[in-house]
């Protein structure tokens, strides 16, 4: 987690919905998850920060007796940076509930990362368990999943290994349309825009059509000034994306 932006940036405007639209946004996390409900889980605190508050990491909002947490421990590097969460909550789905893990990007270039860990440290047990869940999903062994788009993919990894070890779990991709551009940040102005990055970063990662996470997995585009209009574009885009996917 960076510095917050003063007015822009995915965790301005996550934090923003959160806090004073929220009625907004549990709607619309039930439209794209099929959840009756959401519960969203407090932030950590973190005394180093300006803002004293952290992330959740890696599986932290497990306890630490979870089967999945202890799959977690002998999968993933305990030292170095574990994944960041953005939000964590809890979907009401029927008569269960499952674990809602968000991430939030308000311009293009947050889409791209590659993986820094040591090859002398934590590298080769992330790339086992990448390969592990590229070949449970049904994906090439030859696609790079360290460079390009690897936090997408250790996410991909992370929701894998939670639903396998009894810890059902959603990941909810959120991508804020109308964000402030700057030097080093293009914001796409409308759902449009944001396809044409998604697509090149799906085309690179190489997940199938109906892989076994792909219900789980979800897209929601949401405009950082709430206007009527942009609101029905993107449930419409969204709408017609599910349709063609089905």
């Amino acid at each position: 987690m960076g510095i917050m932006g003063d007015g822009y940036g995915s965790e301005c405007h996550l934090l923003r919905y959160l806090g004073r639209h929220r009625a907004i946004l549990d709607q619309r996390v039930r439209e794209v998850t099929g959840a009756t409900a959401v519960e969203w889980l407090d932030y950590p605190f973190e005394r180093s920060r300006t803002w004293q508050d952290g992330e959740w990491k890696g599986l932290d909002f497990l306890s630490d007796d979870a089967p999945a947490s202890t799959a977690w421990r002998s999968t993933w590097p305990q030292s170095g940076n574990a994944p960041n969460w953005d939000a964590i909550g809890r979907l009401l789905l029927g008569s269960s509930k499952a674990w809602l893990l968000v991430e939030a990007k308000g311009n293009v270039e947050e889409l791209q990362s590659s993986c820094k860990a040591s090859p002398n440290g934590g590298r080769p047990l992330i790339e086992a368990l990448l390969a592990r869940t590229k070949q449970r999903l049904g994906v090439a062994a030859d696609r790079d999943w360290l460079s390009g788009y690897y936090q997408f993919c250790n996410r991909m990894a992370v929701l894998d290994l939670l639903n396998d070890h009894g810890s059902p779990a959603h990941l909810l991709n959120i991508y804020f349309v109308g964000d402030r551009s700057g030097p080093t940040r293009t914001c796409p102005r409308d759902v449009a825009a944001w396809d044409s990055a998604l697509r090149a970063m799906e085309q690179h990662v190489g997940l199938p059509l109906g892989h076994p996470l792909a219900s789980l997995v979800h897209k929601l585009f949401l405009p950082v000034c709430g206007e009527a209009g942009m609101e029905a574009k993107t449930r419409k885009d969204a709408a017609g994306r599910e349709a063609a996917a089905a």
